[in-house]
């Protein structure tokens, strides 16, 4: 009795033809599909990348914003707040609507203000007094909760005691 040998050298169920090299038959819509995805990733459209400031001027002072625009669900993310003063600010206070930050955990906030209330649907931080020309850069880490699907909408303003001088309103898309 006399086997073929190429039919020894496989497995039970495997036929020679399943082992063959596909050559150049390649499916090259699948590449181009995953190469697209890849590209889009590359470019943050899913999340992550370089966080451009918004920015905004007013006769007492300049807002700077940087926060992720696009984030994915569970994700921890930082937000620098600048307020540069052009005039005296008596009572520098960052106000956050409760909108924002819904299903988010804010872990940290440096430096810390010198109060901070809830009310009337916002959060409100002071920090006090600043002279013409004084910088406060505040750093702020939080996370993305599970409960939070699709994304959120707010912003951040800045009062002279109930004042409002400048405010930058934004969304932030979250991705599952």
């Amino acid at each position: 009795m006399t086997q073929n040998a190429a039919s020894t050298d496989y497995p039970d169920g495997i036929d020679p033809r399943h082992a063959e090299g596909r050559g150049a038959n390649w499916n090259w819509l699948s590449l181009a599909v995953l190469g697209a995805v890849m590209l889009a990733a590359l470019l943050g459209a899913f999340g992550g990348g370089k966080t451009r400031p918004l920015t905004v001027a007013a006769a007492e002072a300049q807002l700077d914003v940087a926060t992720p625009r696009v984030i994915r669900n569970g994700e921890f993310f930082e937000t620098r707040v600048r307020i540069e003063a052009r005039r005296p600010i008596a009572k520098a206070v960052l106000v956050v609507p409760e909108s924002l930050w819904r299903d988010m955990t804010i872990n940290s906030m440096i430096p810390a203000p010198s109060e901070e209330k809830a009310e009337k649907g916002e959060f409100r931080f002071d920090y006090g007094a600043m002279k013409t020309g004084d910088v406060l850069d505040i750093k702020i880490d939080g996370q993305i909760n599970p409960p939070l699907f699709a994304g959120t909408q707010g912003g951040v303003a800045l009062y002279d005691g109930e004042r409002r001088i400048a405010a930058i309103a934004f969304d932030i898309k979250v991705l599952p």
